[in-house]
Formats: C-alpha cells, sequence, structure tokens
C-alpha cells in the first residue's frame, strides 16, 4: 500500500529518507576522497619499497596488497554517490578494473625482489609498472567528472586544466615506458646502445659512460620523478574536490 499523504499532499517519510540517502551517499564520497588522497603516495611508497628496498620484507606480500587494496576500497566508496549517472559510472568502472589488476598484481613485487631473474615475475612488474600509470592517468578523467556533477564552477575549470595537463604528462610516460619494454623483450641491450648513443651526441662525449652509469643505477626513480609532479597535483585536486564537498553541502570546514 502506498504511503497516506500528508497534508501539503506529500509523504514526508519518502522526502526524509530520499534525503538521508544522499547525505549517506556525500558522506561516502568524501571518505573515499580522503582515502584516495592519502592511498596514492602511501601506495608508491610501499609499492617501490617492496620491489626494492627492505623496509617492508618481513611482512611479506601484505604491505603491497593493503596498499593497492585500499585505492580499489576508495574507489568503491566513491561509486555510492549518483549511481544513476551512466557516464559517471561506467568511468568510475574502468578505474576500478585497472585497481583491481594491481591489486592482483602487487605480491609480485615482493616475489620479484626475491627473485628477479624469473622472467614470468619480470613480466607481471612490467605489466604492473604500465597499470600503474593508467591508473592515475584513468582517475584524472574521473576528477573530472565529479566536478561536473558539484556546483562549483571555478571547481570544474581548476580541475579541467590540471586534469588536461596530467593526462599529456602521463600519457608521454606510458608510451615511453612502453616503448622502453617493448625494445629490451624484442632486442634486449638495445635501449643501452640508444642511450649511449644520444650521449656521445653531447658536446662532452667522454662523460657519456658517467651519465650512463648513473642512469643505470638510478632507473627507478628518474622513471618515477616524472610521475610525483602528476601525483601532486592530483592529489592537490582531491582536497580541494573534497573540501568543497564538506564546505558547500555538509556546511563544515575542513581545516
Amino acid at each position: 500500500m502506498p504511503e497516506p499523504a500528508s497534508e501539503s499532499g506529500r509523504p514526508p517519510k519518502i522526502e526524509t529518507a530520499t534525503h538521508g540517502e544522499v547525505i549517506r551517499s556525500l558522506g561516502h564520497l568524501a571518505r573515499g576522497l580522503s582515502a584516495l588522497f592519502w592511498g596514492l603516495p602511501i601506495a608508491l611508497v610501499v609499492c617501490v619499497q617492496s620491489a626494492k628496498g627492505d623496509w617492508f620484507r618481513p611482512l611479506g606480500i601484505i604491505p603491497p596488497l593493503v596498499a593497492t587494496g585500499l585505492l580499489f576500497y576508495a574507489l568503491n566508496l566513491l561509486g555510492s554517490f549518483q549511481k544513476q549517472e551512466r557516464i559517471w559510472i561506467n568511468t568510475l568502472e574502468r578505474v576500478k578494473l585497472i585497481a583491481l589488476v594491481n591489486v592482483g598484481a602487487s605480491p609480485f613485487l615482493y616475489w620479484w625482489s626475491r627473485i628477479p631473474s624469473n622472467p614470468f615475475f619480470t613480466t607481471v612488474i612490467d605489466t604492473f609498472l604500465v597499470t600503474g600509470l593508467l591508473f592515475l592517468l584513468l582517475l584524472n578523467p574521473l576528477l573530472l567528472r565529479l566536478t561536473a556533477m558539484l556546483p562549483d564552477e571555478t571547481l570544474r575549470m581548476e580541475t579541467k586544466l590540471f586534469t588536461s595537463l596530467n593526462r599529456t604528462i602521463l600519457t608521454t610516460v606510458v608510451i615511453m615506458l612502453a616503448a622502453y619494454l617493448m625494445m629490451i623483450r624484442i632486442a634486449p641491450g638495445s635501449p643501452e646502445k640508444l642511450i649511449i648513443w644520444l650521449l656521445k651526441t653531447l658536446p662532452l662525449p667522454h662523460q657519456a659512460q658517467m651519465v650512463f652509469y648513473f642512469i643505470d643505477r638510478a632507473g627507478l626513480w628518474l622513471m618515477l620523478f616524472p610521475v610525483l609532479f602528476p601525483i601532486a597535483m592530483t592529489m592537490a585536486l582531491i582536497w580541494k574536490i573534497k573540501e568543497v564537498i564538506l564546505a558547500s553541502v555538509f556546511g563544515s570546514d575542513p581545516h
């Protein structure tokens, strides 16, 4: 049986329930953004240390699994917001798929650190590098889609500007990384030969070997350096979006 109407002709219980659902979805959205904000740097540090360092080695596969799982959990919280918006949900599902792949591949960081000569582990780690960058790349359009549903024109303009810059940088890094991984699979040693040849074209060719040694020793960190800037901008956007939600919807000061 339908709810009996009040004197105004509308069922007040349905309005209250609808309002409560909106508040809950916005609460999940704010918590999901917080988890994303903290999860990005945590996942970066934990995954790098699991592969190259000794900090988390006694804990085995647990640290990278928890770090990548935190990002997947954050995306699931975002999914409670505006479920009827098909474009938003489809964009979110694509990011969640990449996040799930990262969760599945994260234990191989520990196993590869123990047996780096294993070709299967190496292939999985190479794939994990690409999917990790793809996660960050797809996260930016997700934030852009989210701000399109929020009543803040300034935030939308800022998000459009910075996500466009992030996507340009990350797309370039993904293409270069994919090309490098293909080169070392098709012709092992060719990337090193190419780098040496390029360095020898410099005005000081006798320093080429020293520069190449530095690149070889700091290869992982050199690859991470151009990624740190997009990560920082993405985190800033996430925090700004969460502030707007807390301030305009809940009427609270997030500071």
